[in-house]
């Protein structure tokens, strides 16, 4: 019989432009007519067809254990209708270098499970995630929610690396949303 895995408790983090730095962008509303610039979303597209849809997702805990990475996409999510939601993360750690390839194309560091983080998004924003960045979620507490998700249409198919950290590290993270806590006062 195996051992079963450690709980790692997070706290998280509100995503603000700032504190989501390291793992992409937060992106907020701006006025018609704004030209391009830092404060929009910074794409990579060009390694395939973009896919552009509303996703609908179910049964989301507030505890992960398997974390994933795209390595030839930006990736953006964000829920209908501004509601809060979840994002375990951790930072990109593609290894660049034109003179090595592994057989999933693309080299890489794995996460460390000091390195995992989640950040809480609410309102009407949305997250774009680094290439290469480490993420499970969109998780929230509804029942069900939909998300729009940009990335390419074969992402899920060609681009999806997975570390598993109850296999690798026997942990598995857990973390309780800000009304939680509030509810308890």
């Amino acid at each position: 019989m195996s051992e079963s895995p450690v709980e790692v408790n997070l706290i998280p983090i509100e995503a603000t432009p700032e504190s989501f730095r390291d793992y992409g962008q937060v992106i907020e509303a701006s006025s018609d007519g704004d030209k391009f610039g830092p404060n929009d979303a910074q794409l990579d597209l060009s390694r395939g067809t973009p896919r552009f849809y509303i996703m609908r997702l179910k049964d989301r805990s507030f505890r992960f254990s398997k974390i994933t990475h795209h390595a030839n996409v930006t990736q953006c999510l964000g829920s209908i209708g501004g509601h809060v939601w979840y994002l375990g993360v951790a930072k990109p750690s593609l290894i660049e270098d034109d003179k090595v390839e592994s057989g999933s194309g693309h080299l890489y560091a794995l996460p460390t499970v000091e390195e995992v983080r989640v950040f809480r998004v609410s309102g009407p924003k949305f997250i774009k995630l680094n290439r290469g960045t480490w993420h499970d979620g969109p998780l929230f507490r509804e029942s069900s929610m939909d998300f729009y998700n940009l990335e390419l249409s074969n992402t899920n198919v060609v681009d999806h690396t997975v570390h598993d950290f109850v296999k690798k590290n026997g942990v598995i993270f857990r973390f309780e949303s800000k009304e939680d806590n509030n509810t308890s006062s």
